[in-house]
């Protein structure tokens, strides 16, 4: 009776680099060398979405990782340098932002701790939904407004490490906020894993040389600081992740608004420009058209322009396009722009009261001045939205008069009928346009022969244009009784409690101001924290075979393991040349200031062929086989998984999946003195070794050769990957399944697999159909028959699409 039951296999067209379970859920996630991100379900494993690649995100992924609520995967893009985070549930891209050097491996962990101190400020974390209206959702983003409840979803700290060559790590608070930059790594980062006592940071790192292989360290990382200050680092950065995303929300905002101003308001500028260039007479334009006002009679030039080019029809389209524009974008501002800026004080504000608790905060870096010149930029941005409403509301006024008057007199032009509601006209109306028409006319004519460019009577575009140029028409404050007051006052143009303003430029410049502050304001308590964080242990484990150095890196081991009970981290490695039948595990406390006796053990994988682990009678030597091991990953803290293969014939390709339970095997009693001048490999005759029985916890693998795996002891499941990286099968760990049963499966997956490759090339021809940044998602499923529901589904039995 096989141990395991195999629920599924797939022939895969991609070669797949990147391959994580998630943690709670029956999810696997895939990442193949064409760029495209795969999410399998358990059962059958079927395909619950794909995400092809795209311009914005990139199409080389190196790493993989899940947040450890399984509802948000983080992927690392090497062409394009930025790390994406991606909604579980449908494929959707919550956030991206970029990095330094391509990040070559992730890890995700949530952070465990049961004081009262830290449960007590998870309760009252929140406190702003009290104080702030919820954010409206916005225009053809209504997930996007969500940002902050989609990413952050529990209160307790999660922390997403990124690492990457040249000892690039970075660590951030909810996957979204910097809250350190790591220095003084050296070679490129392998293998990370913090502890969820946020005590220390285990990284495995390859070092190269010109005149060696690659040597492999592992280095330990004291980050105390995070540990100590575990509740006001919790605070700061879920504070930090709300400006972060509110950020996000304002640039979404703005670009709604550009995207609600249309190229069509230009047409009256662009007329009017080609007006000035071509006309032959020195009459200026203002000139004409208050003619035109005051005695009813346009030039011939003017005529041909409103008549040939505008036109009556072209005026009233004009109008009406203008009159929608400003509207969306004045709702914009009101309910979006505004309120946005608003939950952006707030939040500064906050912070700016915790950084001023110096005995709580600034060992964090937090700096009162520099969150005081945040407060400043965002308040000088709210500013410029209320001017930008003000040039709105009076250019609705003005236009709707002015159009409203040139409407008559084109329609008397071409002798048409006037309604009568539209041919009363005031001589307060009469004055309005005149005042229209010298302020807007006259400025433009002479910015026109002073610097050639054209009109600019529409003055609400230059507001939205993405320049550093200052704007052609800014708004006149001669008249401003406010203005005028501020500076006769010395005091008041000196206070800190007036908020800058920034007359002469748009608003998206302002808006850059704005970032430019606040992230001069995040980037501070990164750097701290950076520095605080020092090398504990290094340790010289072994150089890597050339046999191996093809191998693609994502897949190597050393792979880590955090037992929160124990408070201990584990590093799973093999040294083929040195010892072809030895697994190695080493272990260190998570606190580097606690020793850990016996931190390293050998285990022998040439087992009797006949044991169980009941048997205690010793075999004779002629029946004892040797493997040697090819991957191993913890399956949870006191099991190993690993794929073996058999070394008593080079001709045999026999793969063998097993489970190694270390109860015994990490009790032992003899203790290895490192030499920590020398490599492991250098010093190896010490290293106690213990024997494992594994025969009654092993399958052997038939028709693939196996070689590497991913596992989740939670789920008690596992995935195996051939060594071409196409040839995938899933594997429950708790069930058993009968001969019959295998057999029948076995010709059913023979049956299916011309059926999958079928498949798999019609879903690439509709991939392709769809463009690079198309996504697969349920409706796959349902045309399959597969039913419809929630596609996280709890159990792998029952789960359907």
């Amino acid at each position: 009776m096989p141990a395991f039951r195999q629920v599924g296999e797939k022939q895969l067209p991609n070669p797949i680099l990147c391959m994580a379970w998630s943690p709670n859920r029956d999810l696997i996630a895939l990442a193949n060398t064409s760029g495209e991100l795969l999410l399998h379900r358990l059962a059958n494993f079927q395909r619950v979405w794909s995400l092809l690649p795209n311009e914005n995100t990139g199409k080389e992924i190196t790493s993989l990782a899940w947040r450890p609520d399984g509802k948000v995967l983080a992927f690392s893009v090497g062409d394009t340098k930025q790390v994406v985070l991606c909604d579980a549930e449908n494929a959707e891209i919550l956030h991206l932002f970029p990095v330094e050097y391509p990040a070559s491996c992730m890890h995700w962990m949530e952070v465990q701790d049961d004081s009262s101190t830290l449960s007590s400020l998870f309760e009252s974390e929140d406190e702003s939904s009290h104080f702030l209206p919820k954010l409206p959702s916005l225009p053809k983003s209504e997930e996007k407004s969500d940002e902050v409840t989609n990413l952050l979803g529990e209160v307790r700290l999660n922390i997403l490490v990124v690492g990457g060559p040249s000892g690039f790590v970075e660590l951030y608070a909810y996957g979204l906020y910097k809250i350190a930059t790591l220095s003084g790594i050296s070679g490129t980062c392998r293998s990370l894993g913090l502890s969820s006592d946020l005590k220390s940071l285990s990284v495995i790192t390859e070092i190269r040389s010109t005149e060696d292989n690659p040597e492999i360290h592992y280095i330990q990382l004291d980050t105390g600081l995070l540990s100590s200050c575990l509740p006001e680092l919790t605070k700061m950065a879920h504070k930090f992740t709300h400006i972060s995303t509110l950020l996000q929300y304002l640039r979404l905002s703005l670009t709604c608004m550009c995207e609600a101003w249309e190229d069509i308001l230009m047409q009256m500028d662009l007329r009017l420009t080609k007006f000035v260039q071509e006309k032959n007479t020195s009459t200026q334009v203002q000139d004409e058209f208050l003619e035109l006002l005051l005695w009813g009679h346009a030039s011939p030039e003017l005529q041909a322009l409103l008549m040939n080019q505008l036109t009556v029809k072209g005026l009233k389209m004009l109008g009406q396009s203008i009159d929608s524009s400003y509207s969306s974008i004045q709702k914009l501002v009101i309910s979006h722009l505004q309120s946005g800026s608003e939950a952006l004080l707030y939040h500064l504000s906050e912070v700016k009261g915790m950084a001023l608790w110096k005995q709580k905060f600034q060992p964090l870096g937090l700096d009162p001045a520099a969150i005081e010149d945040a407060i400043v930029a965002v308040g000088s941005f709210t500013l410029k939205a209320s001017e930008l409403l003000q040039v709105i509301d009076k250019s609705m006024k003005n236009f709707k008069a002015f159009f409203r008057w040139l409407y008559v007199a084109m329609l008397r032009m071409s002798e048409d009928h006037v309604p009568p509601e539209l041919n009363k006209m005031t001589q307060k109306d009469l004055a309005f346009v005149a005042d229209f028409l010298s302020e807007h006319f006259s400025a433009n004519e002479e910015l026109f022969d002073r610097k050639g460019k054209y009109f600019n009577v529409e003055r609400v575009g230059q507001y939205l244009k993405d320049e550093d140029e200052d704007l052609v028409s800014p708004p006149n404050m001669e008249g401003n009784q406010w203005v005028t007051f501020v500076k006769q006052s010395t005091y008041l143009q000196e206070s800190p409690l007036l908020f800058p303003t920034s007359p002469q430029k748009s608003l998206h410049f302002v808006k850059r101001m704005m970032e430019g502050s606040i992230d001069l304001c995040l980037q501070k308590p990164a750097e701290v924290i950076g520095h605080s964080i020092k090398q504990a242990v290094c340790l010289r484990l072994y150089t890597v075979p050339e046999s191996s150095e093809n191998t693609p890196r994502l897949f190597e081991l050393p792979s880590l393991w955090n037992d929160k009970k124990a408070g201990m981290h584990y590093v799973v490695f093999c040294m083929p040349e040195i010892s072809p039948s030895k697994i190695y595990i080493l272990r260190r406390a998570t606190d580097p200031n606690r020793s850990v006796p016996k931190g390293l053990v050998a285990l022998n994988l040439n087992t009797p062929l006949n044991s169980s682990i009941d048997d205690e009678t010793p075999a004779p030597a002629s029946a004892v086989s040797s493997y040697s091991c090819l991957d191993a990953r913890f399956y949870d803290n006191e099991t190993l998984t690993v794929v073996l293969r058999s070394l008593e014939d080079d001709e045999n390709k026999m793969r063998v999946l097993a489970q190694l339970h270390l109860n015994s095997a990490l009790s032992w009693d003899e203790e290895f003195t490192w030499d920590l001048t020398l490599r492991l490999e250098q010093q190896t005759e010490g290293i106690p070794v213990q024997g494992l029985t594994w025969r009654n916890q092993s399958r052997e693998m038939d028709n693939i050769k196996a070689q590497f795996v991913a596992v989740n002891g939670i789920r008690k499941v596992a995935c195996m990957l051939s060594a071409n990286l196409r040839h995938i099968r899933v594997f429950e760990m708790d069930a058993e399944e009968e001969e019959e049963e295998e057999e029948c499966a076995d010709e059913s997956q023979e049956m299916s697999l011309d059926q999958d490759r079928l498949e798999d090339t019609m879903t690439n021809q509709s991939d392709a159909g769809e463009g690079r940044d198309g996504v697969v998602g349920a409706e796959e499923a349902q045309v399959a028959g597969q039913g419809s529901g929630d596609i996280l589904g709890e159990t792998a039995g029952s789960d359907t699409l």
